[in-house]
């Protein structure tokens, strides 16, 4: 496989050919004045004129994504129906997830006479555009209810629902689906400042603050629209999830108990309830329900993945396994089925999985997202193999599929890290004293994902006076808060704002994260918080929590950067998805983790997993002690301990200390040189890396 990395402007251009654009007679402000007259040129039915113009633009940029679907618009609308499917061919080769292409295809097969085809097109345009209203009614109308009534029913109400929008939300939406976020908000508050009270608007606005992280605004938003609307369903689903990407897993149980108490037998509130049993940590009551749906439906595949997932979590990894089969033999191409498998760290694919996986990660057909989850899977199927070209291969793709999709800026984080170093000085923590909530109860395990969190966390865990939780996101909630509102490209206010943090409020904002996680803990006198994000903000820690006690994870940087490389992780830690990108983050985190040692000394532990490896005891009773804990042999004994775990490494560090990944990343050294370069050679030499 050969792989090219393309990008998106934000101009509107999509990936575009690096030759074409250096060769390039236009300028992008001439492009972009080219497709608008293209586009007028439609509207006022001079269908001639607009195809010129468009050819013209797409002669130097033929990867431009709207000229290329307004292009295949002006084709069917001249009757040019080849003409049109070769548009909408490349533009789909180029943007698989483009809507609108795909709505644009139907519409051709339809003229062609192929509604079979078209249909499918339909289906496949709403599945990457769920607000394309004109493909929810052609789907609607193509469906015969004597054949399948529950589908008409569906694609009916589907189509109704959109129908039923102000054309502003309409709008909204369809800016949602398509990237647009900052557009979208602009124009929902707009149309919520005359309709304050529109309950689809405020669901709208929350669903913004959801995909651009604001989720205390979501949370607001919600909880004043159940004030106007207490009854509402769907604004109390929506309020149920948003409090559980907030970790608020009590409130969010009652959410989803109200929701069942009013439709006892609807299976969309039954589903959720479950899911939120396994918040709290009712894993058997979470089950029962998910064997009912099993047993309703065999092909419930969700149903099978959320059951292997608890099956995991509380170490029934036998029965996991059979669960995560089960998904693939109901859909087949289901990737995260396969990545799960993977995830296990300890399963070994058979034959016929790996030909099944690799016949679905090079179909057409095949979604991105589960595209992606195949790649990593194939990567660790053939890591295994010892198969390590293929496995480079699979894991080099999986990776820039996943980059693509996010837009990870390297620059914009290192120079975020770098405020914390201009700005929490060593005269900012002498000047502020101890002022904040004194609770020694917080152990903070920091570092990088893959850096052995985990297994520290697993270790501290053992011990009778403390409790493991989760990777909480209550320290980088508070940091967004006094952030405020900002665009991406916008000046941060943190953390220079915490000159400005007075006694009160630190005291303040300590208690609340102590009060925020009592809901994690099972009795203990001490908890860890092991988000290995909070890296970024030990200051902030040391300023509102200021007997908390920090482990840095620290672990070899290629062996680290390699194992976060390989990992398909669930959300978050983007800069993960490129080797040059997970080398700069890793030297920007040994940069400011040296600046906390020297600004705040002995507030943080470092502790290296190649050491714990080699001599485990000695490690244990340097992180006991520096806790103020006495020895408990149950921490050298981490393995036996029956607590859930819920990270990828859940099922090794039910295992006694092994040695086999700390060198892994050697295997797979002819690939890893641009990591090596943005590591930097200060690392490299400390490290001894060639």
């Amino acid at each position: 496989m050969t792989h090219q990395v393309t990008g998106k402007s934000m101009s509107g251009i999509g990936p575009i050919n690096k030759q074409n654009d250096d060769l390039s007679k236009l300028s992008l402000k001439a492009a972009t004045e080219l497709l608008s007259q293209g586009k007028s040129q439609i509207q006022a039915g001079d269908f001639a004129t607009a195809q010129n113009q468009l050819e013209l633009l797409l002669t130097d940029y033929p990867n431009h994504s709207e000229a290329l679907y307004f292009l295949s618009v002006v084709q069917r609308l001249r009757e040019n129906y080849d003409g049109a499917l070769s548009s909408l061919q490349k533009l789909i080769e180029i943007e698989p997830a483009y809507g609108r292409a795909w709505q644009e295809r139907g519409h051709v097969l339809l003229a062609l006479d192929d509604p079979d085809e078209a249909r499918r097109a339909f289906q496949q345009a709403v599945r990457q555009n769920s607000s394309l209203i004109a493909s929810w009614r052609m789907l609607m109308t193509l469906t015969d209810s004597g054949v399948d009534q529950k589908a008409q029913d569906y694609f009916k109400d589907q189509y109704q629902r959109l129908a039923a929008l102000p054309p502003e939300l309409l709008g909204v939406r369809n800016m949602m689906e398509e990237g647009k976020l900052s557009k979208a908000e602009q124009l929902c508050r707009s149309f919520l400042q005359n309709h304050p009270k529109n309950i689809e608007g405020m669901r709208l606005l929350a669903d913004l603050g959801v995909k651009t992280h604001v989720l205390d605004d979501a949370e607001f938003i919600l909880e004043s629209a159940l004030v106007y609307e207490p009854d509402n369903k769907l604004v109390r689903f929506d309020y149920m999830n948003v409090l559980y990407k907030r970790q608020k897993f009590g409130l969010c149980m009652e959410q989803a108990q109200t929701l069942l108490d009013a439709e006892p037998q609807n299976n969309k509130y039954r589903f959720a309830y479950a899911n939120q049993c396994v918040a709290v940590g009712r894993f058997e009551e979470a089950l029962a329900f998910y064997d009912e749906f099993v047993a309703m439906d065999s092909d419930a595949a969700p149903a099978h993945l959320l059951r292997g997932h608890t099956l995991k979590t509380i170490g029934r990894i036998d029965e996991s396994v059979d669960a995560y089969r089960s998904v693939y033999k109901a859909k087949p191409d289901f990737g995260d089925a396969f990545w799960s498998l993977a995830n296990l760290k300890t399963y070994k694919f058979e034959d016929e999985e790996i030909d099944q996986m690799r016949e679905y990660q090079q179909s057409k057909t095949t979604g991105l997202e589960d595209r992606i989850h195949l790649s990593f899977a194939l990567g660790k199927a053939m890591e295994d193999a010892k198969d390590y070209a293929a496995s480079a291969d699979y894991y080099l793709f999986g990776n820039q599929l996943k980059m693509e999709q996010s837009h990870y800026d390297k620059e914009r984080m290192s120079y975020k890290l770098a405020l914390q170093q201009k700005f929490c000085t060593a005269a900012l923590f002498q000047n502020f004293g101890y002022a904040g909530c004194t609770a020694p109860d917080p152990i903070f395990i920091v570092g990088l994902p893959r850096a052995g969190s985990t297994l520290l966390e697993q270790i501290l865990a053992s011990h009778s006076m403390v409790d493991g939780t989760l990777e909480l996101n209550n320290i980088p909630a508070i940091a967004h808060r006094l952030n405020g509102r900002r665009t991406v490209k916008e000046e941060p206010r943190y953390p220079e704002v915490l000159s400005q943090l007075t006694p009160e409020i630190a005291q303040r904002l300590g208690q609340n994260y102590i009060d925020e996680t009592k809901i994690h803990r099972e009795g203990g006198k001490f908890f860890i918080d092991k988000m290995p994000n909070n890296f970024r903000d030990i200051g902030l820690i040391r300023m509102i929590l200021p007997n908390a006690k920090i482990i840095d994870a620290r672990r070899h940087p290629m062996s680290c950067c390699f194992s976060g490389f390989k990992q398909l992780f669930f959300e978050g830690q983007e800069f993960t998805y490129g080797l040059e990108e997970i080398g700069t983050y890793y030297r920007n985190y040994v940069e400011l983790m040296d600046h906390w040692d020297k600004v705040l000394p002995n507030f943080v532990l470092r502790v290296q997993h190649e050491d714990v490896v080699e001599d485990l005891e000695i490690q244990v009773r340097r992180m006991l002690d520096f806790c103020g804990l006495p020895f408990e042999q149950s921490c050298v004994d981490f393995h036996e301990n029956k607590r859930s775990v819920r990270t990828p490494s859940a099922e090794q560090v039910r295992q006694p200390i092994f040695r086999t990944a700390l060198d892994a990343w050697q295997n797979y050294e002819p690939w890893l040189q641009p990591l090596k370069e943005s590591l930097g050679a200060d690392l490299c030499r400390e490290y001894a890396i060639d």
